[in-house]
């Protein structure tokens, strides 16, 4: 479900290897995020490339993922489908969180 990889700045990269997040994986998915907060990892790097549907359930994962983080770290959210970037915009989705297009753009976005 999520490869992980460590940048050497300690921003943790995970990448989703589902193509859905959905009401299926959501509960998973966020256990394992939360595993690594609890590990003191907080400046994150989510590549979603794979994902090609976002439903409510998977939102709100995020967004509970997003308040868990809160002031103490960053969620990047990055490589969105364009139908996936849609439901973001449609929801209003992408004001709440950082989006950048790719994992280089983001890790170059916390490091400044």
């Amino acid at each position: 479900m999520i490869k992980t990889d460590l940048h050497e700045d300690g921003i943790l990269i995970l990448t989703l290897t589902e193509n859905r997040l959905d009401a299926a994986n959501t509960p998973q998915f966020r256990e394992l995020v939360i595993e690594q907060l609890k590990n003191g990892l907080s400046r994150i790097v989510l590549n979603m490339h794979t994902v090609q549907f976002v439903d409510s359930s998977g939102l709100g994962g995020l967004v509970s993922i997003l308040k868990r983080i809160g002031p103490m770290g960053d969620l990047v959210l990055v490589g969105l489908a364009p139908n996936v970037l849609k439901t973001f915009t449609l929801t209003r989705m992408d004001r709440v969180f950082s989006i950048a297009p790719d994992v280089d753009a983001a890790l170059k976005q916390l490091q400044d």
